[in-house]
């Protein structure tokens, strides 16, 4: 049995899935991926993008941190891939639960997923740190320089967990709720070392433990199946 058919039974067989997904599900839409060797941690800018996304560098100079945030974080024209696509239609069938991801994109719910937990939160809300009014994507794009609220003048920041930042409680929660009651668990396009999130997998209680990535993670050996191979490939050739 090929690996592909041994996750197309497992499939089959299971009625509770979750999928725990990383910056791997959408370098398939064109988004970069942090870690990856051609990611954003390895190009050249004054400070490195760990340092310029944390924050103490937010507090401490906006005006650098929002020409990054533009320039890398905001990718608006990006589209679903196939895994993003086949992940709504397994919801949509009744058969996964939840969509627990640590990107920022927004991307599942474009796919037309309902049940997504955002552990880092999402590009697409914003909020005025002084008085919460919510602001869209499209207000941080066309604002310029460090984005201001119009009704009180206070910085507009994106709903983005920043290093130095924690979760947000109530999503982390959920996430781990989703995870321990779960029949088969689908970890992909992560590379599962960035905690807490990455920790998450450790509530999965189940036997069908599925990790899909192009490279190793330290997870490998805890799974009941291993897929190196690109997520969309492997996602877009199950059948619901």
């Amino acid at each position: 049995m090929t690996q592909q058919e041994q996750l197309q039974q497992w499939l089959d067989e299971s009625s509770s899935i979750v999928f725990f997904g990383g910056a791997g599900v959408s370098t398939e839409s064109g988004i970069p991926d942090f870690r990856s060797v051609d990611g954003l941690y390895h190009q050249h800018y004054d400070q490195p993008p760990e340092t310029i996304l944390s924050h103490t560098y937010f507090m401490a100079h906006p005006e650098g941190f929002f020409q990054f945030y533009r320039e890398k974080m905001l990718c608006l024209d990006a589209q679903p891939n196939a895994a993003h696509r086949k992940l709504a239609e397994l919801e949509r069938a009744g058969r996964l639960k939840a969509v627990v991801t640590q990107n920022i994109d927004g991307l599942h719910q474009k796919a037309g997923s309902r049940t997504v937990y955002e552990l880092h939160g999402s590009v697409l809300r914003n909020y005025c740190m002084k008085c919460r009014q919510f602001y869209g994507a499209d207000f941080m794009v066309e604002a310029r320089g460090v984005p201001r609220c119009p009704v009180c003048g206070g910085i507009v920041k994106p709903d983005v967990v920043l290093y130095e930042e924690q979760l947000d409680q109530e999503t982390l929660e959920a996430s781990v709720l989703a995870i321990s009651r779960a029949d088969m668990l689908i970890v992909g396009g992560t590379s599962l070392v960035v905690y807490p999130a990455a920790g998450l997998i450790n509530y999965y209680r189940g036997d069908k433990l599925v990790l899909i990535n192009r490279d190793a993670t330290p997870y490998d050996r805890r799974a009941d199946l291993v897929i190196h191979d690109a997520i969309g490939k492997v996602l877009g050739g199950i059948k619901t």
